[in-house]
């Protein structure tokens, strides 16, 4: 069973329907983890973030303290917060700038506090409307409050925070696509070297940039101590973590659990969570950090829930979006529709992810469609091997960004573990679970 009496730290308000409103947050201790915060020298807050050992919730497991550190030495210009969640199956953010949208603002003003910012922005998907709306309402909450702008709650910290919807671009997801969306360009990754953003960001300056559900922890580590925070989990899998849990599974939807005491295995059966599969039906394979991250079958149901743990077998936590498949569950369709999101979201600058992803996508249709032959087994493995070379975990690189080598994840993957399911798609001249 699920270890579950660890204590919410960003969905403490989730049994309010009212969670997001301004009223809410204040009752329920909202703005006073900021106050606190101004009581203490900036690198006393930065230092409590760095004992919290807390992860950057993004995909990439960066720890953040270690993120800030990096500029402290030099004034640091911006800082951007990346909500640009856009990978399918993957809406933990979605759902924090939803229901608790002043979580967010304050740990910003904490961040922003620590960092000595004062500029900020939240970059979020132009698809989150509802989000989009509650962010800003608490953002004009905030002004009237007094917790943004001129002389926060009397303070000597000034500081604005500017929420900018995004166009709906996947690649805008990769830090400094964001920033060249941020300064009104087309979203391109940028070339690192030279444009890491701690030292060339936004606008040519040193720039922070972090994830929504990273933001949403500071309030609550501030609050308790980053001691308390990095006493949950165990490694370097400290405090909680949201999952978005998809798939096959009878109870789809977010989770916050304890990382690293928990497994998939308590994340999909545990009654109090994903509740098992459809029908008590079999599990056939999961995948366990994103549609970009390699698949586990069911031997691994009992991995840990960590950031190690899951990379040690050759996958990442990612996203934190877990998708179960069942027996009932084509997995030359899923990875065909896998690879169409890539191939669409390619923003092209790169040769092997534009024109590569294209012509997977396109071998992948024929073999959902029944124009499949055996062959295009082995090519199909080929053209991943030429987007990512060696087609190992953590990829080889090819492109500027991660998007191109992310791409031949789900298609190594599938053939891989079920080669005799597109064997049958060739011989059958179609899917058999239609």
């Amino acid at each position: 069973m699920a270890v579950l009496d660890a204590p919410r730290i960003v969905t403490a308000r989730e049994r309010f329907d009212d969670s997001y409103t301004f009223a809410r947050y204040l009752e329920t201790g909202g703005y006073a983890a900021l106050r606190k915060a101004l009581t203490m020298f900036p690198e006393d807050v930065a230092a409590e973030v760095d004992a919290a050992s807390l992860l950057g919730r993004g995909g990439a497991g960066f720890p953040a303290g270690r993120k800030w550190s990096m500029l402290r030495k030099s004034p640091v210009s911006y800082l951007v917060v990346n909500g640009d969640e856009s990978e399918p199956a993957t809406f933990k953010d979605h759902y924090l700038v939803e229901r608790d949208p002043h979580q967010l603002v304050e740990g910003v003003i904490i961040a922003a506090y620590a960092l000595q910012v004062n500029q900020a922005f939240i970059y979020i998907r132009g698809e989150f409307a509802l989000g989009l709306e509650r962010v800003q309402q608490a953002l004009n909450d905030a002004y009237e409050y007094g917790a943004l702008g001129s002389k926060v709650f009397a303070s000597d910290f000034s500081i604005d925070i500017v929420v900018h919807p995004g166009a709906g671009a996947y690649i805008c997801g990769e830090e400094t696509a964001l920033i060249e969306g941020l300064e009104g360009k087309r979203g391109f990754p940028r070339i690192k070297p030279p444009f890491f953003p701690a030292v060339n960001g936004l606008y040519g300056e040193p720039t922070v940039v972090n994830n929504v559900e990273t933001m949403s922890n500071l309030p609550w580590i501030i609050s308790n101590g980053g001691a308390a925070f990095a006493a949950l989990g165990g490694g370097r899998s400290a405090g909680t973590r949201l999952f978005a849990l998809a798939g096959r599974v009878k109870n789809p939807g977010v989770y916050e659990i304890e990382m690293v005491k928990n497994t998939f295995r308590d994340l999909i059966y545990d009654p109090n969570l994903g509740g098992g599969i459809i029908n008590d039906r079999t599990i056939k394979a999961f995948i366990p950090g994103g549609v970009s991250a390699p698949w586990f079958g069911p031997d691994l149901l009992d991995l840990s829930l960590g950031q190690d743990e899951v990379a040690e077998k050759g996958s990442m936590l990612g996203s934190g979006s877990v998708v179960v498949f069942d027996e009932t569950s084509c997995v030359v369709r899923a990875t065909w529709r896998i690879t169409k999101f890539f191939s669409r979201e390619s923003c092209g600058q790169c040769t092997p992810c534009r024109e590569g992803s294209g012509w997977i996508e396109r071998a992948m249709y024929r073999l959902e469609h029944g124009g499949g032959r055996m062959e295009d087994l082995d090519m199909l493995l080929d053209l991943c091997d030429n987007i990512a070379p060696g087609l190992t975990w953590p990829p080889q690189q090819t492109t500027i960004c991660v998007l191109g080598s992310s791409i031949p994840s789900s298609v190594h993957s599938a053939i891989s573990m079920f080669r005799d399911e597109f064997a049958q798609h060739v011989n059958d001249g179609g899917c058999p679970f239609d």
